[in-house]
């Protein structure tokens, strides 16, 4: 009895060991299970919401006109000397030497010819040169009916050539007919852009884009919006890092950013990039853009 009581202990103590052994290990398992699964959170890009400039546009097209303008019609036996061009004259300066009486710029401008060969002779004894003021330049554009409550004098209007891709010349509506066109169906405007650079050049095809309606509103990247269906929403930061998703109603896009209509404010601190590292309710470290 004594010997199988003494058994009976020894392999009681045996599955004890064993078990306090399982038991420790798990136990330890966890501990470095908790301590080395805790990531820190993914540094995320965010911005603060601020007013930006929005507009609705028109876009169209248009040519180049000069200011002003003058052609001379000149005798080839009356020059009293071969024609020396400069690329620029100023009101006054002489244009052409002639046996006649010489020819006197009317007004600042750049002079040249019709064309840039012997071609461009009229007949065996007349050519043709001509005086442009490149000041300033004017295109008449047509405008579609639906469009013509929102179009007055002073709009701005941005131009665009294809020789000066990255380039913006800024100007305005200079005038706005009185009457739509029948035929067309469209309003007849001229807008005029300052060209102090003398870039632009009388016939130029021009890409103008007319701006209305506008308005300084709330807006966002366009990087932080996530559009779910027919629903918008952005991740609002809160004063501890938490990433909150927000429904926003969005306007219309200009410069790569978003109006918003109604969801944030001013001075909210929102995701800019990054929308996939980000989880809701999940903590963050924002890095300022």
């Amino acid at each position: 009895m004594k010997r199988s009581t003494k058994i009976i202990s020894i392999i009681s103590i045996f599955f004890l060991i064993i078990a306090s052994v399982i038991i420790a290990r798990a136990m330890i398992g966890s501990h470095f299970k908790k301590k080395f699964s805790k990531q820190p959170p993914p540094g995320i890009i965010v911005t603060e919401v601020k007013k930006h400039e929005f507009s609705e546009k028109i876009e169209t097209f248009g040519t180049a006109v000069s200011k002003r303008s003058k052609t001379f019609k000149i005798k080839k036996e009356d020059l009293y000397e071969d024609l020396k061009f400069k690329d620029f004259v100023k009101e006054g300066d002489i244009l052409i030497k002639l046996k006649s009486g010489n020819i006197l710029a009317p007004f600042d401008g750049v002079l040249g010819y019709t064309g840039l060969t012997e071609d461009i002779l009229v007949s065996d004894n007349i050519f043709i040169i001509t005086l442009d003021d490149n000041s300033t330049i004017y295109s008449d554009i047509k405008i579609p009916e639906n469009y013509s409550a929102s179009i007055q004098k002073e709009l701005p209007v941005d131009v665009r050539i294809s020789s000066y891709k990255d380039k913006i010349f800024q100007g305005e509506i200079d005038f706005v007919s009185s009457r739509i066109n029948a035929d067309t169906r469209s309003l007849l405007c001229r807008i005029k852009v300052k060209n102090e650079n003398l870039e632009l050049i009388s016939g130029s095809l021009l890409e103008v884009s007319i701006k209305f309606n506008l308005r300084n509103s709330v807006g966002v990247p366009d990087t932080s919006i996530m559009v779910e269906g027919d629903k918008s929403f952005v991740y609002k930061i809160s004063d501890k890092n938490i990433a909150n998703k927000i429904n926003v109603t969005t306007g219309i896009r200009s410069n790569k950013n978003v109006e918003i209509i109604s969801g944030l404010n001013e001075g909210d601190i929102i995701v800019a990039e990054g929308l996939k590292k980000v989880r809701p309710k999940g903590k963050i470290k924002p890095i300022i853009k």
